[in-house]
């Protein structure tokens, strides 16, 4: 596992690398899940840099997620969206996950929308759903803050109580209606993937109180809450988890439907930057 000095100088020259190469400082970070990338095309004054040109970061290897992080205006709001994550199932360790969360924080970001491509486990949804976050179970076997704490960033225990900021919660679903969107609202179980899961598994996230599952953003999220940032959860429903309909699963279908919605998703994150920025 890092040691925390090195991990801060690994910081510290990502840090350097990117402020080189822009004229503004981000007051609020993006995470776009699979197929939700079209929200680039909404920043202004665009400086993009791809994943493998900056240094210490992991590269994107799946379906769906470019690989850059782009810089703008988005109604003049300034931003950071990363166009693409990363997943613990790519193998990366946990720590390298979230480490754009910490570029972001050290670069002045204070708070953090994250959206996934998650399947549903609520019967109530259908494919196509917007839903806000307002908890998570970590099923992932693993914490992102777990080893040293990094005590220049973030306290040993942080509280996640509220992991997703309530207020911000309720400002976005009074904007939702304003644009003419009425997500649904409930609780993401990450699990480690990449295997879709189970029936048995399912019954068992819905019988804990889950309604979405995915194999992502609770890393981002604890990180982001360990540095202060205040959180608003999205989840795209891309289709049902297995066994809520008989229909076997594909990331075909994830990424079909996550273009069929990208329209009033990428209208719906426009309204929240300027809502809450």
């Amino acid at each position: 596992m890092i040691r925390e000095q090195e991990f801060m100088d690994k910081l510290s020259e990502t840090r350097r690398y990117i402020i080189e190469k822009i004229n503004m400082e981000p007051q609020m970070g993006i995470i776009l899940g699979s197929g939700l990338g079209g929200f680039v095309e909404l920043i202004e004054d665009k400086v993009s840099i791809p994943y493998q040109e900056i240094p210490n970061f992991p590269v994107s290897t799946v379906e769906g997620h470019k690989g850059q992080l782009v810089f703008g205006k988005v109604l003049g709001k300034p931003v950071v969206a990363m166009q693409g994550r990363f997943h613990f199932y790519e193998g990366y360790p946990m720590q390298e996950v979230t480490f754009p969360v910490r570029v972001m924080q050290v670069l002045g970001v204070s708070g953090l929308i994250v959206t996934n491509a998650a399947g549903g486990i609520n019967p109530a949804y259908r494919p196509g759903d917007l839903v806000l976050l307002k908890d998570h179970i970590n099923m992932m076997g693993d914490n992102p803050l777990r080893g040293a704490n990094l005590s220049n960033l973030g306290p040993r225990f942080p509280d996640l109580s509220e992991g997703y900021d309530l207020e911000w919660r309720q400002k976005a679903l009074t904007i939702a209606r304003e644009v003419g969107i009425y997500p649904q609202e409930g609780i993401y179980a990450a699990m480690s993937g990449p295997s879709y899961e189970s029936p048995a598994e399912i019954r068992f996230l819905r019988t804990v109180g889950a309604d979405l599952v995915g194999m992502s953003t609770v890393p981002e999220v604890i990180v982001a809450n360990h540095g202060g940032m205040r959180v608003l959860g999205i989840s795209c429903v891309t289709n049902m988890a297995a066994g809520i309909l008989s229909q076997r699963l594909s990331h075909a279908e994830v990424m079909e439907t996550a273009e069929r919605i990208e329209k009033q998703f990428v209208r719906f994150v426009q309204a929240l930057v300027k809502g809450l920025a």
